[in-house]
């Protein structure tokens, strides 16, 4: 009896020891594409003993105040530049751990008018994102797409008042990266970053009819505090990287999302 009791006691204590062990991250991130690719990296991460807790966004700002305020361990949605601008605003201090992917932005026309690049006509309506750098990113792919034409001295925070050549007039509404997809229904195109047009749906925004340049890339990377680079964190960046993850990327998104190899 003493045996079985003994016996029993120290499987307690080991499964107590597996729970005490095993570690949970909470991750904040956009719904599309990062909370699904942080899904698919479940089981693999569970076999390291680490969990995800995931709490999706909607915005590009919560994520980084709340990881700031220790309510995320780590956070995945955004690039590199939109990062250390936020930083440099906000006061937070953020820094990223690793990348993981980049969704290259495109160039959307209203699915329900008879639109191509081309005959896009004098004082057009298109809509980009209003935030500093993806505002510039957009003015760049516009530019790339030969929309319009960038002053000399245009910076990564490029606004449309370094507009240099704009020779169909063309008239920019400014919204939130958030709300561009949704609001081309009212316009007659738009620059929308990948994940919030994959969100919006085929049809919604259509498909994309130019993108960005290949020889530009905005990773999206995995933030965290400032000092703070656990194990399961490095682990976390590991799983991402890898190629079972890389494959499924290419499988799901079918170049819409792009692994960083």
């Amino acid at each position: 009896m003493k045996k079985i009791l003994t016996f029993v006691l120290s499987l307690a204590l080991i499964a107590a020891f597996g729970a005490a062990s095993a570690t949970t991250l909470v991750i904040g991130a956009s719904s599309t594409p990062h909370a699904e690719i942080l899904e698919a990296a479940k089981d693999a991460l569970a076999a390291k003993d680490i969990s995800l807790d995931i709490v999706v966004f909607d915005d590009y700002v919560q994520p980084n105040l709340q990881l700031e305020a220790g309510d995320l361990d780590a956070n995945y949605f955004q690039h590199i530049p939109y990062l250390e601008n936020f930083n440099q605003e906000q006061g937070t201090h953020l820094v990223s751990i690793g990348s993981v992917h980049y969704e290259p932005m495109g160039i959307y026309l209203n699915p329900a008018k008879d639109l191509t690049l081309d005959t896009l006509p004098e004082k057009a309506t298109i809509v980009i994102p209003n935030d500093p750098t993806n505002e510039a990113r957009a003015l760049r792919t516009l530019e790339f797409n030969g929309l319009i034409k960038l002053g000399a001295d245009a910076s990564e925070t490029a606004t449309i008042l370094d507009i240099a050549e704009n020779p169909r007039k063309f008239e920019f509404v400014e919204v939130n990266a958030e709300q561009v997809a949704r609001t081309l229904a009212d316009a007659d195109a738009a620059v929308i970053n990948s994940n919030y047009a994959l969100l919006a749906g085929i049809e919604t925004v259509g498909t994309p009819v130019a993108y960005e340049s290949s020889d530009v890339a905005y990773p999206n990377v995995i933030a965290v505090r400032e000092g703070d680079e656990r194990a399961e964190l490095k682990t976390l960046v590991e799983i991402l990287q890898s190629e079972d993850i890389e494959k499924w990327i290419v499988e799901k998104y079918n170049g819409a999302v792009v692994p960083i190899k």
